[in-house]
């Protein structure tokens, strides 16, 4: 069972960790966005090129519509998460029987677009207005970058290709933190009842979601407990955002910390380009009830 105790390079977070984090110096990065006016955009994360479809008229209509368009931050993450040397890699909490969530996933689906050929399965959730784009850039990035395996050898007997692509499975799912429940449906089968992983990229700009944000991560990892199979393993829940106002920042924390147990990961553990980018910041949380884990007992040895 993966456990905190073992990740010597997190840092527990304190009530001063607006304080830190805010007294350094943070460039502008102005909302962070890369680039409102375009209707698509050319990325390459992971060594893999994606092309990602994206709505500068949806992000200009009233309403909470930031999901329509690609953040600085994003692509940056799914770099990291999808290196080999990333920390919940290393650590087995990622691994390819992984059942991930990503909450706030936008039209890009780009960190699912990364992980999912890596995990077991990768479900990606946003409120409805992004359904049509997620979906089109899944349809079309998915089969542009499957990788592929040898074949069966008759295959090559008959003259057919000797390679084959995996199935990968990347699915979208609507959900609004404040009106819909978080329920082992989410999964998409019978046989997996939660999650070993929370995603929320970016997601933390206004103060009027913060509270369903944190309850949906919240409900996300209490699905652990009612699974049979899997409730020696606390799930995880990663939140990665770009630092904007530290009111915003104090308010996450505190509602967050109500439920979580917390660490952040240093710069050093940390890929190269999230290291340059002074802004950005990754969270690690389990539920406070994994008391193992939130209160490891010392060593009597």
């Amino acid at each position: 069972m993966p456990t905190f105790t073992h990740f010597t390079l997190t840092r527990k977070i304190t009530s001063l960790e607006t304080f830190l984090l805010f007294s350094q110096a943070i460039p502008s990065q102005n909302l962070g966005f890369i680039d409102p006016r375009s209707t698509t955009l050319n990325l390459n994360v992971a060594g893999r090129d994606y092309v990602i479809h994206q709505s500068p008229t949806i992000l200009n209509r009233p309403g909470s519509t930031t999901g329509a368009v690609v953040w600085k931050i994003t692509p940056l993450v799914a770099d990291w998460l999808a290196t080999p040397e990333n920390l919940l890699q290393t650590s087995g909490i990622l691994s390819h029987s992984s059942s991930v969530l990503e909450l706030g996933c936008g039209i890009s689906g780009l960190v699912g677009l990364s992980l999912a050929p890596l995990v077991a399965r990768y479900i990606l959730t946003d409120q409805a207005y992004v359904a049509r784009l997620v979906e089109k850039n899944i349809d079309e990035n998915v089969i542009a970058n499957k990788p592929r395996t040898p074949g069966p050898t008759s295959q090559r007997r008959r003259g057919k290709s000797s390679l084959v692509r995996p199935q990968i499975e990347l699915r979208f799912r609507p959900l609004d933190w404040e009106l819909d429940e978080v329920t082992p449906s989410l999964t998409g089968t019978e046989n997996v009842k939660s999650f070993d992983i929370v995603i929320a990229c970016d997601c933390i700009y206004n103060d009027a979601l913060i509270q369903p944000l944190v309850q949906a991560c919240a409900d996300a990892c209490k699905l652990r407990s009612a699974d049979e199979n899997a409730v020696d393993r606390p799930t995880v829940c990663l939140v990665a955002q770009q630092l904007r106002d530290p009111e915003i920042f104090e308010a996450w924390i505190k509602e967050f910390t109500k439920h979580f147990c917390a660490w952040r990961i240093p710069e050093n553990v940390l890929s190269e380009e999230l290291r340059s980018n002074p802004g950005f910041v990754v969270h690690l949380g389990v539920l406070k009830d994994a008391a193992e884990i939130c209160n490891p007992r010392k060593s009597t040895t």
